[in-house]
């Protein structure tokens, strides 16, 4: 186990990379008002015009791919916290529940406010199992690893089985959910939310095994210490990279077969193969050390994570909904690309400066004070 007191830079740009990957996916959702369909393939029977195309091609880099390197990342964080514990003579979980409900906290106002698809409650309760699984120990964590995520497989195969067999992988298309994305008001989207909580919650309650899976992953990647800088951390990036490569990419390419039936294998089972080969590729680029600058801020916003995950989806809920700019529906492809890559680099500049003179991000200093202050009562 790594019980270090030094932060490792690797951690950081990853959660950062994967942060600004999730608006990747995030941002079709906003920029087609909610129709999930244009994150799947099961409107297409067919070959996709170019326009189709670059969104696929960017799904293929990042639907659930990124998803799954934040699940990681925060399983990494889990176990940093664990390990501070330890260090420090404190129970466990102990302090980290209240962590864990200002999380859930967080996510439901979110949720309420900003994106019904939001993660962040449904990382919260998966934290509260995997805090008590670690308690436990190494036997513990390997055995909740083999039946958590055999029993996750085995629900994603049968749904493929199914799918295959002809069942219907169709999302169905909600033009009132679209209409009110497009004419109604900030208030209206509220309280759609709030009455149909259960409905848009559905995923997230889905992938609470998965994500028990990749918290658990982040906490042996990070015993095995993986994200450190030394000869050991390197190999195991090594192997990380090839699994992604040989065995990630090939099955993401499937990615581009349309009519829906591979569209969960390929996001929730598939897709999770692909974040372990990001965690080798990031861990050879900050090699170069030409581009410390760029890994800098990576970091920033790795550091901030919490923050620019809500920032991203305010500003996009404002470019796209009929509220704000109104642009949802009105744009190409290309267009909404160049929208995230601006949002991207945007946020670099804001986590700079908000590192640079305030060291934390607003939601952090929220957090890590109401916690603080919850904890010396």
């Amino acid at each position: 186990m790594i019980n270090s007191t030094q932060r490792l830079p690797l951690i950081d740009i990853l959660r950062g990379f994967a942060v600004l990957g999730t608006l990747g996916t995030n941002i079709w959702i906003f920029a087609y008002l909610g129709d999930l369909s244009y994150i799947t393939t099961s409107a297409y029977t067919g070959w996709w015009s170019l326009n189709d195309f670059l969104r696929m091609l960017v799904l293929f880099l990042v639907n659930g791919k990124l998803l799954g390197l934040l699940t990681i990342m925060f399983g990494v964080g889990l176990e940093l916290k664990y390990q501070q514990a330890i260090r420090n003579g404190n129970a466990w979980p102990g302090v980290y529940i209240w962590t864990i409900l200002f999380l859930f906290v967080e996510g439901f106002i979110h949720f309420t406010f900003v994106m019904e698809y939001d993660i962040l409650m449904s990382y919260a309760v998966t934290a509260i199992v995997v805090a008590f699984i670690v308690r436990a120990g190494n036997k513990a964590i390997n055995r909740a690893l083999y039946m958590i995520g055999g029993f996750h497989t085995l629900l994603i195969l049968l749904i493929l089985i199914s799918a295959l067999l002809g069942a219907n992988m169709t999302l169905p298309t909600n033009d009132t959910i679209m209409s009110l994305y497009q004419n109604g008001t900030w208030f209206e989207q509220i309280v759609n939310r709030l009455t149909n909580f259960w409905f848009f919650r559905t995923e997230a309650i889905f992938i609470i095994p998965m994500n028990i899976f990749l918290f658990l992953m982040g906490v042996k990647l990070m015993r095995n210490g993986v994200f450190t800088q030394d000869e050991n951390g390197r190999q195991a990036r090594k192997k990380l990279f090839t699994i992604g490569l040989y065995i990630g990419v090939p099955l993401n390419l499937l990615i581009f077969i349309p009519g829906g039936a591979l569209d969960l294998p390929v996001r929730y089972l598939f897709a999770p193969i692909l974040s372990l080969g990001y965690i080798g590729i990031f861990g050879k680029m900050i090699e170069c050390k030409k581009a410390n600058w760029l890994w800098r801020r990576f970091e920033q916003i790795g550091k901030m994570s919490l923050s620019c995950y809500v920032l991203q989806n305010i500003i996009a809920s404002f470019i796209f909904y009929g509220w704000g700019l109104g642009l949802g529906g009105k744009l190409n492809s290309i267009e909404v690309i160049a929208i995230w890559v601006t949002l991207s680099l945007l946020q670099l500049f804001i986590a700079h400066i908000c590192i640079k003179h305030f060291h934390v991000g607003p939601l952090e200093w929220i957090r890590k004070h109401a916690v603080q202050a919850v904890a010396t009562k």
